[in-house]
């Protein structure tokens, strides 16, 4: 009986695999953002005078003509003043400069001329060009004086004059330049520049402590156009420092006029 031949079967072949090594990428580590660095605000070094009675007075405005300092047709800085701002701040009603109530409406200018000069302005009581005592003692009390220290013993140059102040009343914030000096008193460094607050020496018009143009008037909301009872909170502050507004429209920079 023959045998029958088995062949074994085959094995099958194995298909090689090959293995694949994937490389990531690591993603990048993002950069931080820098905090900018914000430089904190200027301070104001000069102190508030508070609860100080403020009239208005107006360029053209004459209220007692028999009295020296009785007409701003003039002021102490500028022998020309009504001339050199444009005319009456206000309008001439019956051969009368008379002052005008301003409003927001148009920044608080005049309503009936166009000024030459920033209607934003004020008085305080220190005349350093024509008070003896006051233009002798200016280089010692006030503060910005040192800064101009050329400028100290020249009596054609005020220190006060074009000066930047800044006001509130009641929630209003607003700046304006000192034009003229008074009311009633010309040599009142204790009051102007005093650190304690102290309260004007002037007793006339309600004891008054600075007058304030007619566009301040407005701009702090006055409640009488031009009375002695409103007050208000005020102190110098340097040109670099007043904001934008109304007030910067524009600035008066004209020197002393004799």
């Amino acid at each position: 009986m023959l045998s029958a031949c088995v062949t074994p079967p085959r094995k099958p072949t194995a298909i090689p695999t090959h293995s694949h090594t994937t490389t990531s990428t690591p993603s990048p580590t993002p950069t931080a953002t820098p905090t900018p660095v914000i430089p904190p605000a200027p301070v104001n070094p000069y102190p508030w005078h508070t609860n100080i009675v403020s009239t208005t007075f107006w360029v053209g405005e004459i209220f007692d003509p028999d009295a020296a300092d009785g007409s701003q047709v003039i002021s102490t800085y500028d022998a020309n003043w009504y001339r050199n701002y444009g005319g009456c701040d206000g309008a001439i009603v019956s051969g009368a400069c008379q002052t005008q109530r301003r409003t927001a409406a148009n920044g608080y200018f005049p309503v009936s001329m166009n000024p030459r000069q920033n209607p934003f302005y004020l008085d305080l009581p220190f005349d350093d060009i024509n008070d003896s005592g006051a233009y002798g003692r200016r280089g010692q009390v006030i503060p910005w004086a040192a800064a101009n220290a050329g400028a100290i013993r020249n009596p054609n140059v005020s220190l006060m004059k074009n000066r930047w102040v800044q006001l509130q009343k009641d929630g209003h914030t607003c700046y304006g330049q000192i034009e003229d000096a008074g009311p009633g008193d010309y040599n009142d460094a204790t009051y102007v520049f005093g650190t304690n607050d102290a309260r004007p020496a002037n007793s006339r018009y309600g004891g008054a402590g600075l007058d304030v143009s007619p566009a301040l008037n407005g701009c702090l909301g006055f409640a009488e156009l031009d009375g002695d009872s409103d007050r208000v909170a005020w102190r110098f502050i340097d040109a670099g420092q007043v904001p934008t507004g109304p007030w910067t429209r524009l600035v008066t920079t004209t020197p002393v006029e004799e």
